[in-house]
């Protein structure tokens, strides 16, 4: 597993990837009335319930990077620590989750 890509990655990095023209997977974890609420410009949603079934939808992405989010970043470590035990090596969790982004990085995104 390549050090380049930490279990864990903070929200400013996160922005920065997404300024930049690195091609990578924001995935999102949370639920569908959460994602209603708030969410990230350019996310996919997956719920965490949900992944087991759905996997397939990550096999185009297993070779890149994948950001994992959800409220906090309770969910998002467990589904990052599953996806890696897949062999997707590139798999991080997004620290702090959607709150830190909205405290950090866009206040525009509701915090609940």
């Amino acid at each position: 597993m390549s050090d380049d890509y930490p279990i864990e990655i903070d929200v400013q990095t996160v922005k920065a990837l997404q300024d930049s023209d690195e091609s990578f997977l924001l995935l999102d974890v949370r639920q569908d009335e959460e994602y209603a609420t708030a969410k990230i410009d350019g996310s996919v949603l997956i719920p965490m319930g949900e992944l087991g079934q759905r996997l397939d939808e990550l096999e185009p992405h297993k070779d890149q990077r994948i950001v994992v989010h959800c409220h906090h970043g309770g969910r998002s470590m467990q589904v990052t620590e599953a996806l890696r035990s897949r062999g997707f090596d590139k798999t991080q969790n997004m620290a702090g989750g959607i709150d830190a982004w909205s405290l950090q990085v866009d206040s525009a995104v509701p915090r609940y």
